[in-house]
């Protein structure tokens, strides 16, 4: 039985504490917020211990796992003591909010990296996976372009915009990586952006932002980006290849449609969380890091993806504030 232990009692908390819930080699042992109300409501609910210090978590003979979804500042530190008490790690996206501490965390787990899965859930939603195996099974030919859109039916508030190391690490971050798991090694970034709240220019961040990215091989790429959207959470892929396209389009509650004598098509509303959106992918993401525990299977997204998205997000600000393309 693998016992598990999960820093952060948020959202995404709630989201894992019940993908292992589902499972029978796995259980819920221990539950991590510095806010105590939060800690001891998940773990009431779920009959397990609670503590309120990371430190509490890694020196716990008893835990195997542990799930790291503190804020992103004590990312790194948490990830190397979990490692180094012999625990197995799967952390929420991103590795950092720098390139210099990502370098450091990798160059000091050495060959333990292989201990830490990244949390880029969207890898996992079945209908990109979908999208992704029908194009590695040759059905549209050769990819040439992607097109990545991403948009938020609301921004975030701006407290929480002030310490997020911007939009490129806080959202785009699961974009970039989405690329890469599509187009290999990226060699080339140049981004735009703009704004439309005034709030989150004045914490110097961007709330529109396009993104194109030129890969190794030569294939093209495009991020789009909103932190508003009026009609839901915006989340579509669409593959162009030598032969065709595939799409992955919005989804919605039901695939009801109706047709009538004056009306073609009236969906239901796209929906507008996305806890509620990527919910399948999260559990098959935390599945996915259980089994690798279990069968000793190769870990991934690995931490260098955590660390290559990373250089992305870094190489889109740089374009931003220079003006020019980026080449990696």
């Amino acid at each position: 039985m693998i016992r598990i232990a999960i820093i952060g009692a948020g959202r995404i908390g709630h989201v894992h504490a019940r993908a292992v819930a589902g499972r029978t080699d796995a259980t819920l042992a221990l539950v991590c917020d510095p806010f105590e109300q939060n800690a001891r409501a998940l773990a009431e609910e779920y009959d397990v211990r609670y503590c309120l210090e990371p430190d509490d978590v890694f020196s716990d003979p008893m835990i195997d796992a542990v799930v790291i979804g503190s804020p992103t500042k004590f990312h790194v530190d948490h990830i190397l003591k979990a490692v180094s008490a012999g625990k197995r790690v799967m952390c929420e996206k991103p590795i950092a909010l720098d390139l210099e501490s990502a370098r450091r965390c990798i160059e000091q787990l050495g060959e333990r990296a292989d201990q830490v899965m990244m949390g880029f859930n969207r890898r996992f939603d079945p209908t990109f996976h979908a999208l992704k195996s029908r194009l590695d099974e040759g059905e549209i030919g050769d990819l040439q372009q992607l097109t990545v859109i991403s948009r938020d039916p609301a921004a975030p508030p701006v407290s929480y915009i002030a310490g997020s190391g911007g939009i490129f690490k806080d959202m785009t971050i699961h974009d970039f990586d989405m690329v890469r798991h599509f187009l290999g090694d990226i060699a080339e970034v140049n981004a735009v952006g703009t704004n439309v709240s005034a709030q989150i220019a004045e914490q110097g961040d961007l709330d529109q932002v396009v993104i194109t990215l030129k890969s190794r091989e030569g294939k093209l790429a495009t991020i789009i980006n909103s932190r508003t959207c009026a009609f839901g959470y915006d989340q579509r892929i669409e593959a162009f290849g030598a032969e065709g396209m595939l799409s992955a389009d919005n989804l919605t509650e039901t695939a009801v449609r109706k047709a009538t004598s004056t009306q073609t098509d009236a969906k239901t509303a796209i929906m507008d969380f996305f806890l509620e959106r990527y919910e399948d992918a999260y559990r098959i993401e935390l599945e996915t890091f259980l089994d690798s525990i279990v069968d000793g299977g190769v870990i991934s997204p690995s931490v260098r993806d955590g660390y290559e998205a990373l250089v992305l997000a870094d190489a889109a600000r740089r374009s931003v504030e220079e003006h020019r393309v980026v080449t990696l």
